[in-house]
């Protein structure tokens, strides 16, 4: 039996990503407090940029602005980044509210 992720939500890499520049402190049942360098992120996920000391499947519980408490599976890392899923799909209304919020340069937000 895995002891890895049992995630339910396809692989949605080719989703649109907006790049953002946020930082979260997130818990993880074992290593406690985490330091996440968000750089961009998506409906289903995000990239963290920076050392992360977890293993693929590992599991961490993050407060974001709009959204509240989410559960997100790292999926990869590789040369100081990190690939993580959201345990569900964040709604379009709430992920337009949530980039709005982590991206101050209304440039680099999405058009709608």
């Amino acid at each position: 039996m895995s002891a890895g992720a049992q995630l339910t939500v396809t692989d949605k890499r080719r989703a649109a990503r907006h790049p953002v520049d946020y930082n979260v402190i997130a818990e993880h049942r074992q290593l406690g407090d985490v330091q996440l360098h968000i750089v961009n992120i998506s409906a289903q996920g995000f990239m963290a940029q920076g050392d992360v000391a977890l293993e693929r499947g590992e599991r961490l519980v993050m407060r974001l602005p709009v959204i509240g408490r989410i559960e997100s599976h790292m999926i990869w890392a590789h040369e100081g980044r990190a690939g993580f899923q959201f345990e569900r799909i964040i709604r379009i209304d709430d992920f337009l509210k949530l980039v709005d919020n982590l991206q101050p340069n209304p440039r680099l937000r999405p058009r709608r």
